[in-house]
Formats: C-alpha cells, structure tokens, sequence
C-alpha cells in the first residue's frame, strides 16, 4: 500500500519514454488496479462505454510490429530513423495498455436520448480521458512509467484483425508501461494566474 497522497500521485504522474521490460509489481496487480479503474471511473448516464484489452509479451511485441511496419509504409524513408528509434523504446515496455470506446453503446444512448445526441461521442472521449489518467496514476504510484500514445486510426484495422476486437470498438489511444530507467525530464507549467480565474 503507498503512503502517497492523491496529489502527490498527480504531482508525480508524468510521461516517461524510458522504461524496461520490468515490472514493480506482479501482472495480478496491474490487472486489479485496472479492472477497478475501468469499474469505478464515471461516465455520462452510467453508460460504461469504455473498454480496454492489456497486452504482455508476445502480444505486447505484436502490437509495436504492427505500429512500426504501419509507419514504414507513411513515413518517408529518409526521416524514419528517428520514428524507429521511438517505437523501439515504446515495444521495449513491459506491457501496454489500450483503450477503445464502444461504438455500439454510444449509439444506443444517442437513439435513446436524441435530445443529446450530439453529446455522447464527447461524453465517451471525456470518461476515456479520465479513464486514461486514473490508470496512469494509479500505475505511476505502484512505481511503474508510462506515456500516452495514438497511432490510431492508422492501426486500428490491423490491430482488431489480430487481437480479435469486435469493431464496433473505436480505438483512442495506448499506454505503453514498465519500470521507469530514468527519471522523467522537466517540466515547465504557465502561471497559474493564466490558467485559473477566481472571482
């Protein structure tokens, strides 16, 4: 159990590109810590649209395959290098996170309640953001790194084909995790006076 405070798990949650194929804690955990994000992040009208599938291993490898052979084929050859270098970092994680939004269940609330029709594909974007950061956090204070991806929609195809997703789930983003090797650089914020406005 971690003696964090909720801030300090905030303070401290950040994007970290240089992580090891190790973990901190065992795969039951990581899978604890994110069933119960996925159960307990709230979304509009209890509509529980968000999904995610966790990938270990060789599944983890596929999916940085499929994200490098897809940019071969757009990124002009003699930039690539640096693009390599960046997914080769990625599939050097222990693991990776993705999220998808259920289509189908978002639809249905859009027939049901045409009064906000209009409202629900923000509303899904707006609970898997939160769901995203919760897991962020809630892996960042088991002392485990991540960052955010989004390589969709130039893999999503491929990558239901090959992990079996049904396709009525829209793919929003990846989280490539493990131990972190270094620690995250700095970060420079605008003055809070910009940014909150108390009257």
């Amino acid at each position: 159990m971690s003696n964090k405070s909720f801030m300090d798990v905030l303070k401290n949650r950040r994007t970290i590109y240089t992580l090891s194929k190790e973990t901190t804690i065992p795969n039951e955990k990581i899978e604890e810590i994110i069933k119960d994000a996925v159960r307990h992040v709230p979304s509009a009208f209890n509509n529980q649209s968000a999904r995610v599938m966790i990938l270990y291993g060789e599944n983890h490898k596929k999916l940085w395959e499929i994200v490098m052979n897809t940019l071969r084929k757009v990124v002009p050859a003699g930039n690539f290098e640096t693009t390599e270098n960046k997914i080769k970092g990625l599939a050097n994680s222990y693991g990776t996170v993705l999220f998808f939004d259920s289509t189908r269940t978002t639809k249905e609330l859009m027939e049901k309640f045409p009064l906000y029709r209009d409202n629900f594909p923000v509303w899904a974007e707006q609970s898997n953001g939160m769901l995203q950061f919760a897991i962020w956090a809630l892996l960042e204070e088991q002392g485990l790194g991540a960052s955010l991806q989004h390589y969709n929609p130039l893999i999503d195809d491929e990558v239901k084909d090959v992990f079996g997703i049904p396709k009525s789930w829209k793919l929003i983003a990846q989280m490539p995790f493990g131990k972190p090797t270094a620690p995250a650089t700095g970060k420079e914020f605008l003055p809070i006076e910009k940014r909150v406005i108390i009257l």
